[in-house]
């Protein structure tokens, strides 16, 4: 069984368990949400355990395009500017 802090366990099958640590379990996890679009940017790397800068890097050697539209870009001017007090 291989143990994510994720809130939750999640179990690879026998043949699996020996192959991945809870960390490339987790990594696994987060780059296939947010390749399926289920998860955003900071989302993923939040599971993955990683700072968004890591998951980038991770993101980039993996050659995954990252997928940045208008939703995604007002959701950071948002926070923008909340964490300027606007």
């Amino acid at each position: 069984m291989v143990g994510v802090s994720l809130g939750m366990e999640l179990i690879l099958p026998e043949r699996l368990q020996g192959r991945f640590s809870p960390e490339a379990t987790a990594s696994h996890l987060a780059i296939g949400l947010f390749v399926a679009k289920a998860a955003t940017l900071g989302q993923a790397a939040e599971v993955a355990g990683w700072s968004q800068a890591d998951f980038l890097r991770e993101l980039g050697r993996h050659r995954i395009p990252v997928h940045y539209g208008e939703e995604e870009l007002a959701e950071d001017l948002r926070t923008v500017a909340t964490l300027a007090g606007h």
